[in-house]
Parts: structure tokens; sequence; C-alpha cells
């Protein structure tokens, strides 16, 4: 393999977030998303969270911050989750609602205008821009919040 060659096993790891309170992160994405917790740091100068599924990692949970997710600034513009139908992204709709999660749309909507996959998007406790959708599935005649621009734009 040339040292120009990207290595055909490439793909997405864990994600790695910074929270201001890791408690209240730590409930919500197990929460939210049935995670759970594989190791965590409880060192006061040093304290993350490894949460993940099945003994995979998924997240990082990183109490490293202050203030509230900088839309605006370059960096991590949305983390999304990909699940396998409708009623998977309602279920998890339902659940952050309970959780007192801020949506950006209401309800299950189209990835774009005429669009089968679609999803819920909403932030975390510090504001972080979050998704999780369908691939398949909307009938393909729902509005889109954007129109034709894609919806995880958070438009």
């Amino acid at each position: 393999m040339s040292s120009t060659t990207l290595a055909s096993t490439l793909q997405t790891g864990h994600v790695g977030l910074n929270v201001t309170d890791l408690e209240r992160s730590t409930a919500f994405y197990r929460r939210a998303l049935g995670l759970e917790v594989l190791n965590e740091g409880t060192d006061p100068d040093r304290r993350f969270a490894f949460l993940g599924r099945d003994g995979r990692l998924l997240i990082t949970l990183w109490e490293q911050s202050t203030g509230t997710f900088a839309t605006g600034a370059p960096g991590l513009h949305h983390l999304s989750f990909q699940v396998d139908s409708v009623d998977e992204v309602r279920a998890a709709e339902q659940v952050l609602r309970e959780l007192g999660a801020e949506f950006a749309h209401d309800g299950v909507v189209p990835h774009r205008e005429g669009a089968a996959s679609g999803g819920i998007f909403f932030t975390d406790p510090d504001g972080i821009r979050l998704e999780i959708y369908t691939p398949k599935g909307l009938d393909g005649t729902e509005a889109a919040p954007a129109g034709s621009a894609p919806t995880c734009g958070f438009f």
C-alpha cells in the first residue's frame, strides 16, 4: 500500500465530546441512546466517561468545557445515529421528549423534499446538535423543513 492510499478498512470509530457536567451528560446519553458506561475516570482533574453498546465504544464524554456548544465556530456540525425504522426514530423521539430535549424541527421530518429517509434533530444538554434517522420508511410526501436543502443542516 502506498503512503497516499487510504486504508481499505477505514471507518468512523468513537466520537469524543466535551461536556460541562459529566453526570448530566452521561445520564442523557445512556437514556437517549441506550448506551452503557464502559469506563470512567473520576479524578477531579480528569473526569470522563466511555459509552458504548455491546462492548463497542461509541462516544467518549470529557468534562473539559464551559458554556454551550458553539454552532457558529469551526468544528463539529452535528452527530448522527442511524436506526433501521421510522418506528425506532419515533420511540427515540418519545424518550427525548421525556428528557426535555430541544428539537430543531417538530417530529420526524424527511432529509429533503421527496426523501424516504429522515429523522429527528435535537440537542443534548450542552447544545450539541444530534440526529437520529432512518434511511428508509418515510413515504416521500412529507414536507421538509428546508425544502430541497438538507434538513441535517439544521437550517
